[in-house]
C-alpha cells in the first residue's frame, strides 16, 4: 500500500514529519510544483489507480465490521463478521469482553485475553 504524503512532509515536522497524525495529504498545488507534475523520484500523488479492490474495500482482516456498542449488540454479530467496539466506558467494555469470550467471537480493536488478564493483575494490586 502507497502511503501518500504531503509534498514537505519531511522538511517541516507540522506537516507531519515523525507525527502520524499531521501526516495528512494536501492536493499539491503551484506553478513549478514537481509532485504535481507526477515527476519521478517526488513520491506517488492520490489518483484513481490507487483505490483498493472492490470486494475487499471496508472490510476488517476480510470480514465485515459490526459496531457494538452494548453487549446486546453482540447477537448481531454473525458468520463472516467481525465485532468493532464503539467509544464505551470502562465498565461496559468489561461485559463486552467477557460475553465475547463466552461466544467466541472476535473483536477488531480489543485484544479480549490480555485486556481481561489486565483487568485481573491491577485488582490483585488494589
Amino acid at each position: 500500500m502507497v502511503k501518500f504524503l504531503r509534498r514537505e512532509c519531511r522538511r517541516y515536522s507540522k506537516f507531519g514529519n515523525a507525527i502520524g497524525k499531521k501526516a495528512k495529504w494536501r492536493k499539491p498545488t503551484g506553478r513549478h510544483n514537481k509532485l504535481r507534475e507526477k515527476k519521478r523520484g517526488y513520491g506517488a500523488v492520490v489518483s484513481i489507480g490507487y483505490s483498493t479492490d472492490k470486494k475487499v474495500r471496508g472490510l476488517l482482516n476480510e470480514k465485515e465490521p459490526v459496531v457494538i456498542n452494548n453487549v446486546a449488540d453482540l447477537q448481531n454479530v454473525g458468520e463472516g463478521q467481525i465485532g468493532f467496539v464503539a467509544r464505551v466506558g470502562q465498565k461496559k467494555k468489561i461485559e463486552i469482553a467477557k460475553k465475547a469470550k463466552e461466544l467466541k467471537i472476535e473483536l477488531k480493536n480489543i485484544n479480549v485475553d490480555s485486556f481481561l488478564k489486565s483487568l485481573k493483575t491491577k485488582e490483585k494490586k488494589e
